[in-house]
């Protein structure tokens, strides 16, 4: 509605314009001009709004020089014809209605056949008006458009990042999650021939741990004290199988707690550390995962021993590759993670911006 009266404010205005060429070019007075201008511009102006479909018609990819002159070029001068004998008709009509008004059906005063005198130069000038009137439009309606098009696209590409976003998520999960499971499931095989109750108390752990993780991952984002206790959890699991080789020290502090995170970010660092480092020594290690916050930032570093001598097992990164892509389509490059192997040590350093938990 608001629209409309823009438009019809539009027309109006340029009523208004041709009135005040009437007075200047045709010496009449500003009643007859208003009275012959503003109700024709006003009709005229739903006829122009046929400029549209003009428009929507000939898009702009399929527009050809003389097709577009032909088509448009057309259509202004139908509209220009249009519009004059719009004119000679309100012009009749309005001056008949206005008699009747003043003298009534059966007067003998002097009828005037017409509001005002349309000269030969006068209808040249109506014409030529109103088909510059319909180009105008179909100026206008281009315009809009091509800006509603512009729009359209801007929904429909930022639509298109939204769905491979989570489609990219949902592939990282599926690839994650077997990861884990497979690994676990051989280590559950390995302790039932060594040791039933503890493969049993695995088992158990086990089917907690997915329960957890199934919930976590319907997710997008979680507070960093659930994913601490999803890696203790996963931590303990390891445990029965390494036994004292697997030490792990976890140190948060108390404003990273509830720092929002996405789920299983940190339980597969934590799988590899143990895949690729802890497994590998003969004495085990100690797994550090550290988490802090420094300013707007939430920075957890993950490190574990290695062996001087890596094994042939040593991991092709696919994990880390994962975590880095799931972060870089959260948070775009406002995120990192980053990992570095001395001789020693293997560290995973992760930093994303601070967002906190509403509690």
């Amino acid at each position: 509605m608001r629209k409309l009266m823009w438009y019809l404010m539009a027309w109006l205005l340029a009523g208004v314009v041709i009135a005040a060429l009437l007075v200047t070019m045709a010496n009449i007075s500003w009643g007859a001009g208003l009275g012959f201008a503003i109700p024709v511009s006003l009709i005229y102006g739903f006829v122009a709004a046929s400029a549209f479909y003009v428009c929507r018609s000939l898009p702009f990819e399929k527009r050809q020089f003389l097709l577009t002159l032909v088509i448009f070029g057309g259509a202004s001068l139908l509209s220009g014809l249009m519009w004059l004998l719009l004119c000679y008709a309100w012009n009749y009509l309005a001056q008949a209605i206005r008699h009747s008004f003043l003298y009534g059906a059966d007067t003998d005063s002097n009828l005037t056949v017409n509001l005002i005198v349309i000269t030969q130069p006068m209808s040249v000038m109506l014409f030529v008006a109103g088909c510059g009137f319909y180009l105008l439009s179909i100026l206008v309606h281009d315009v809009l458009i091509a800006l509603d098009n512009m729009r359209l696209a801007d929904r429909r590409a930022a639509e298109s990042r939204v769905q491979a976003r989570d489609a990219e998520l949902q592939v990282l999960r599926t690839q994650i999650n077997p990861h884990f499971l497979f690994n676990s499931l051989n280590s559950i095989s390995a302790l039932t021939s060594i040791d039933p109750i503890a493969a049993r108390t695995m088992t158990l752990e086990l089917a907690q741990f997915f329960r957890q993780t199934l919930a976590l991952s319907e997710k997008e984002q979680i507070p960093l004290t659930d994913e601490i206790s999803l890696c203790r959890h996963f931590l303990a699991i390891e445990k029965i199988r390494f036994g004292k080789k697997l030490q792990s020290d976890i140190q948060v502090s108390d404003t990273a707690q509830t720092a929002l995170i996405p789920p299983m970010l940190l339980q597969p660092c934590i799988e590899n550390a143990i895949k690729h480092g802890i497994r590998d020594l003969t004495e085990g290690g100690t797994i550090t995962l550290r988490a802090m916050t420094r300013g707007d930032w939430l920075h957890v570093t993950i490190e574990n021993p290695v062996d001087i001598n890596p094994s042939t097992t040593v991991g092709n990164g696919l994990g880390l590759k994962n975590s880095q892509q799931r972060l870089r389509s959260l948070y775009g490059e406002k995120a990192r993670i980053s990992w570095t192997r001395n001789t020693e040590f293997f560290i995973v350093e992760i930093a994303i911006p601070l967002s906190i938990v509403n509690l």
